[in-house]
């Protein structure tokens, strides 16, 4: 799954979306969507690597909780057969959670 596969899996909750983060003063009302690659996950072996897995963090931000919401996010990659890992958070300072998918691709 390549960048431009990820933004049209993402683009079907219907939700504002960027990569990393909206520029200032262009951040929309929750909901909206984040996502970015913070990394990979390497098989290796003698010094060399075999294959790569991308790591992709996909950022839920609402200012309520809203589990219908989160349930539509999860069938999505359900239906792309993508493997997520989910956590949350309350960001006080911006009166916000923040439901954090990592996906392995």
């Amino acid at each position: 799954m390549n960048y431009d596969d990820i933004v049209s899996m993402l683009e079907e909750a219907n939700l504002p979306l960027a990569y990393n983060h909206f520029a200032e003063g262009e951040s929309p009302d929750p909901p909206f969507l984040i996502f970015l690659y913070p990394g990979s996950h390497n098989f290796a072996a003698d010094n060399i690597v075999y294959s790569s897995y991308p790591l992709v963090n996909v950022e839920l931000y609402t200012d309520k909780k809203d589990p219908e919401l989160e349930e539509k996010i999860e069938a999505i990659f359900t239906d792309h057969e993508v493997y997520w890992e989910k956590s949350e958070t309350w960001i006080d300072s911006e009166k916000m959670y923040e439901v954090l998918y990592e996906l392995t691709l």
